[in-house]
């Protein structure tokens, strides 16, 4: 039963791979060793972010991040409920409607509305007001479960795939950072050797990250370099090899053929290890970046996703469209520039931060 509208003002809305090709990270080239250096520099001196003299920690940095995404969405959600007395089927259906134009997508919104007729029901619920709570048990719930690496093997192996521009080759540098941090040995392997300067590229975030890069030169069967970097991983007691690949839908089947190789020659060469493969995407193509993931787990069958950019967008609620259609765990989020802007992703935490009304603690840092 819908109520009289309230009005608001609101803004508008060392490198061998025993290949003769590899260098070492330290004989990489003045210019890129330089300016990773300073990039370094600034990563130490802009660790956390500062607001009002307050050192914000992670989950503010999510929040904050997620700003353009709940003024949107969950705004909308607010506006809605509070327009409603009791619980009634107009408001089930304005409430898919709200978050099918908030980037969740079709089939997620009407999966969460059916599940939240049903969880009122069970509940007995028929206040308007307590929709909200129940809302957020509900798209936790969808996004929780698989958010960890599998990384139990020595070495274990991350494949990193996705479109040129999301940013996957930053992604890497700070995964790589964040594992590093997490007391784990960790290599790069730049089989991504057909875009010009992707090599050059990564070779500054092993810098940055304080890491060894494994590299061939530009042209080279990216197999190859995956074979060096997974050898060298195993003769230097590496935790976690990551190797970028040209792993882009240009063609389903060229892209199956290269990773089938890959995992051919990981397998040969480390029997039984732990394999991830994860797909970069950007948040802010909303609906198009839930359109490549569906394309790219029927083509590489991929383990997990990285979302990059949610910072940038109010299309937020792709996180949730993505998680629930394609039963693919979100691995980690993306939130800013900074090296440590990446961080796993946790699901509670993510929909308090979409949601509002939770404030940060030394925990959340």
């Amino acid at each position: 039963m819908r109520q009289d509208p309230v009005h608001h003002d609101h803004p508008p809305a060392r490198h061998d791979g025993g290949s003769g090709h590899a260098l070492r990270r330290d004989d990489a080239g003045g210019g890129r060793v330089q300016a990773a250096r300073a990039a370094r520099q600034r990563d130490r001196k802009q660790t956390g972010h500062q607001v009002g003299g307050y050192q914000m920690g992670f989950f503010g940095r999510l929040a904050e991040g997620l700003k353009k995404t709940r003024e949107s969405m969950a705004r909308a959600v607010d506006e809605l409920v509070n327009s409603f007395t009791r619980i009634d089927e107009e408001l089930f259906e304005e409430l898919e409607e709200t978050l099918i134009m908030s980037d969740v997508g079709a089939v997620t919104a009407a999966a969460i509305c059916d599940e939240l007729r049903a969880e009122v029901k069970r509940r007995g619920v028929t206040d308007a007001s307590e929709v909200k709570g129940l809302l957020k048990e509900i798209i936790a719930g969808m996004l929780a479960g698989g958010e960890e690496l599998n990384l139990s093997t020595r070495p274990s192996v991350i494949l990193v795939i996705g479109v040129n521009g999301v940013g996957k080759t930053t992604t890497i540098g700070k995964l790589a950072a964040n594992l590093k941090a997490d007391g784990k040995k960790v290599l790069l392997g730049a089989a991504d050797t057909f875009r010009a300067a992707a090599i050059e590229q990564l070779g500054v975030w092993a810098e940055r990250s304080g890491v060894d890069m494994i590299r061939q030169s530009e042209g080279s069967d990216p197999a190859a370099v995956v074979f060096d970097a997974v050898t060298a991983g195993r003769a230097r007691g590496v935790d976690v090899v990551i190797c970028d690949t040209a792993g882009r839908l240009h063609n389903k089947k060229n892209l199956m053929d290269e990773l089938g190789k890959i995992s051919r020659v990981i397998q040969r060469e480390a029997p039984g290890c732990d394999t991830e493969v994860l797909l970069v995407l950007d948040a802010t193509t909303g609906q198009n970046a839930l359109n490549q993931a569906r394309q790219f787990k029927e083509a590489a069958g991929i383990t997990g996703i990285i979302l990059t950019k949610l910072d940038g967008t109010a299309r937020g609620g792709v996180v949730i469209g993505i998680k629930q259609e394609l039963q693919v765990p979100i691995k980690y989020i993306g939130v800013g520039e900074q090296i440590d802007d990446l961080r796993p992703f946790n699901a509670q935490d993510f929909v308090d931060a979409l949601f509002g009304g939770r404030e940060e603690t030394e925990e959340d840092a």
